[in-house]
């Protein structure tokens, strides 16, 4: 993966893009430390795919992740209430 300046992605950012479709991702940094990666939407959809989904998506999906056993209505015994006084 080629390493490009934030500086250099920007001044030359159709090369960065070029490379990128071409060579594939390529990572741009900040002050020397790691900032993000430019990806081939390819990828980026591949990625997508394969990521587990999220907390809204489980919970508006119409499938059943589980099974619960719930007890049956009217069966639960009560406790005798305790008298105050």
């Amino acid at each position: 993966m080629h390493v490009w300046p934030v500086q250099d992605a920007k001044a030359r950012f159709s090369e960065f893009l070029d490379a990128c479709l071409a060579q594939g991702p390529q990572m741009v940094t900040r002050r020397g430390a790691e900032a993000a990666v430019l990806i081939p939407v390819a990828e980026w959809r591949r990625l997508q795919a394969a990521a587990r989904p999220s907390l809204k998506e489980l919970l508006l999906s119409d499938a059943a992740r589980i099974d619960l056993d719930l007890p049956r209505r009217g069966r639960a015994r009560r406790r005798k209430p305790i008298a105050l006084g």
